[in-house]
Formats: structure tokens, C-alpha cells, sequence
């Protein structure tokens, strides 16, 4: 009996084996200690007919592979993907609509607010499904403003104040990335009085005006360093660090680093409003299903199983960035509790680009161009957004 016991439950093994779904899960982290086997582990536990693969693929091919692997073959059934590539990826027909699976998903009600506005499709669909985020805000140094008497900024106008006082010695009061990406930095002064990239709405008179305080700051009251022009990530993130700079605008996966260095002698706030409004960007990560998957229903146990709290927790532990649940982020010990708290504030006025091709020459070439041109005096703020605006008509 004991002997026909064992064989049965070998071939009923056997059988399971045989007929379990295959999900392959593309993503990439960069940090050595990846929790994903775990997850994997865990979530196969709990779904015996449903088997994870999952491949960890270097970021800077990431894109690359999977374009060839979604047009020749070999595709993932799903994958991390970011808002950049949403458009293409629609456009090819590779991505799954998801909107029906989310409404009736029981995690919903505790995804943050705002999130799946912001990784909507660019046809109104949902095809994304938010797995982590960042949202910037403002930086500051606490004992510098004590010191002199100031209050965090929270207005432009207070903002290019504070800046004027605290630029002092060798210390400026404002760190602008006036190289590559600083577009995000520049948007909190130029779209927070609702200028948008699109034909006519660029070049508005409160676009124009937050520029030119950009400007002004650098070339009147020289609060931000002569560096401006050319700094990026490295260098502003290096100067507040070391004390060159008293405020800059950058997200939460900074804030440890920033931390070591200081202590508690840096915190931060949301952006100030300029223009009667604030803005700031939204940077995302969200999981996708691909048209092309074989078991769809599968795919996306998968990737709604990443999103519930406490695996969505033990996720972005390897990427230094946010969960995306509401019970979530309260149980947060990844970062420092002030800087959720400026994020989580942040997040109710974040914003992301239009999906376009013009938006990808925008944020890769076209901004940093027209600013250094603005910057150095060689066009008006005027022009510069006359400029950018130009390749959206």
C-alpha cells in the first residue's frame, strides 16, 4: 500500500512537472545582493503550476535585447519597462493591455495615488503595472538655513532669496545640473505654471519667467556655480556633499549617500511652487505583460504577486528606490523617514513627459543645449523655449 502510495504521488509530481507553465521574466538589477531567487522561490511555493524565469539582463543592453528578442523571437512573457519605451513598444502591438486585470485586482485600493494616472498608456489603456518609483524634491542643508535664519523654501521667489543669503565663501546657495538630465530640475521653475511640451505651450510668459530666475540666479546673484553649465548627476550630488552648494534638486535614491556624508545635517522638502503651481518629475519602473506570452493569466499572477506589499517591499530593496503601496511605504526602513515623507508629498503634483519621439531628442540632446545657450547669455529664455518647442509641432 505504502508502495503504490509513493508511485502515485511520483507520477501525479511527474505529471505537475510536465504540464507547469514556463513564465519567463526578464528585469535587470545592478546590485550584487538580488532578491529575486527568492521571490521566485516563494511565489512557486504558492503557485505549484506556474514555474518563474527569471534573467537578470545588464542595463545598458536592456533595451537593445529586448526590441531584437520582441521583432525576431525569444521574447520574455514579461519584463521591467519604463514609461520612455511605453510608445515604441505600443506602437510595435508588444505590449498586453492590463487595465480589466488591475480593476480586478485586490491590490489596487493600496497602490499609491496617482501612479497609474501617471504610467497610463499613450492611447488611455494601462499596460503597466507601477513596481517602483522616485519623485524628485529639494534637498537642503537644515544647520546652514538655522544658521541664517531661513525657513525651507517654498515659493521660486523664496528660493532665489534664500539662495542670494546663502551664498557665502566658497559655498553657493543652489546647485543647478545645467549638463545632461538636468531637464527634470529645470521643469520645477518652467512647468510648474502649467507650460506643457506641445505646439504654443511652451513659450508661455510663466515658463519664460522661471527660466529666466534660472538664469538670473547664475548670471545676477551668481547663488549657482560657474560649473553650472556642464554639471550633471556626479557633480551637484558631489558639491552639496562636500558643502559647495546649500540647496539642489534630486530624488530619494541619493538620500543615503547623502546621509553618510552629512547626517542630519541634510533634509529636504517638495519643490517650491512657481507660477502659482508646482511640478516635478516622476521617475518610474513598472512591469509589463507582452502580447506575445503564452500564458497571459500566469504572467501576470507573476507580476501582480511583485506588487503586493511586502514582496514589492523586499523588491525595490536591491534598487535603492520606493515601494509603490500605501501599507507599504508606512513600513518603510530603506531610507531615511524624511525623505519618504518629502517623496510621498511630491507625489500628488509629479508629472511625466509626453510619450513621444520628440520627448526622447528633448530629454537626450535639445534641453541641455538650449540651457547652456541660455545659461552663457547667447539666447534669451524666450528663445530657448521657442526653441524646444519647435521639434513637438
Amino acid at each position: 500500500m505504502t508502495r503504490l502510495l509513493a508511485t502515485a504521488c511520483a507520477l501525479a509530481l511527474g505529471l505537475t512537472a510536465a504540464n507547469a507553465q514556463t513564465v519567463r521574466f526578464w528585469y535587470h538589477f545592478d546590485n550584487p545582493e538580488n532578491p529575486m531567487q527568492g521571490l521566485v522561490d516563494k511565489f512557486e511555493a504558492a503557485n505549484p503550476g506556474i514555474e518563474i524565469e527569471a534573467e537578470n539582463i545588464p542595463w545598458n543592453s536592456y533595451y537593445d535585447q529586448l526590441y531584437t528578442a520582441l521583432v525576431g523571437g525569444g521574447a520574455p512573457d514579461a519584463a521591467m519597462v519604463k514609461l520612455f519605451a511605453q510608445p515604441r513598444l505600443v506602437e510595435m502591438g508588444a505590449l498586453e493591455p492590463i487595465g480589466d486585470r488591475i480593476d480586478a485586482w485586490d491590490g489596487k485600493a493600496n497602490l499609491l495615488d496617482n501612479l497609474l494616472e501617471l504610467n497610463a498608456g499613450p492611447d488611455g489603456q494601462r499596460y503597466y503595472l507601477p513596481i517602483q518609483y522616485v519623485v524628485l524634491y529639494l534637498y537642503y542643508r537644515p544647520d546652514l538655513f538655522q544658521a541664517a535664519g531661513l525657513e525651507p523654501p517654498k515659493t521660486c521667489e523664496d528660493l532665489r532669496a534664500a539662495a542670494k543669503t546663502l551664498t557665502t565663501g566658497d559655498t553657493y546657495g543652489f546647485g543647478f545640473r545645467g549638463g545632461k538630465g538636468g531637464w527634470d530640475q529645470w521643469g520645477a521653475f518652467a512647468l510648474a505654471s502649467g507650460a506643457e511640451l506641445a505646439p504654443g505651450r511652451l513659450a508661455t510668459p510663466g515658463a519664460i519667467a522661471g527660466t529666466q530666475m534660472i538664469v538670473d540666479m547664475f548670471r545676477e546673484d551668481k547663488s549657482i556655480p560657474p560649473s553650472a553649465p556642464n554639471d550633471g548627476f556626479q557633480e551637484i550630488i558631489g558639491a552639496f556633499k562636500s558643502g559647495k552648494t546649500a540647496m539642489t534638486i534630486h530624488h530619494i535614491g541619493s538620500s543615503n549617500d547623502l546621509v553618510a556624508a552629512l547626517g542630519d545635517k541634510v533634509s529636504a522638502v517638495p519643490v517650491p511652487s512657481c507660477g502659482g503651481g508646482q511640478w516635478t518629475s516622476y521617475g518610474d519602473e513598472s512591469l509589463a505583460i507582452f502580447a506575445g506570452a503564452e500564458d497571459k493569466d500566469a504572467a501576470w499572477k507573476w507580476i501582480s504577486f511583485l506588487a503586493e506589499p511586502e514582496n514589492n517591499n523586499e523588491f525595490v530593496k536591491a534598487t535603492n528606490q520606493l515601494p509603490v503601496t500605501k501599507s507599504g511605504s508606512e513600513n518603510w526602513t530603506g531610507h531615511e523617514k524624511r525623505f519618504v515623507d518629502a517623496t510621498l508629498a511630491s507625489l500628488p503634483f509629479a508629472h511625466v513627459l509626453p510619450q513621444t519621439s520628440a520627448t526622447a531628442n528633448f530629454v537626450n540632446t535639445e534641453w541641455q543645449t538650449q540651457m547652456q545657450l541660455a545659461l552663457t547669455g547667447e539666447i534669451s529664455a524666450e528663445e530657448m523655449l521657442e526653441n524646444l518647442e519647435a521639434p513637438f509641432e
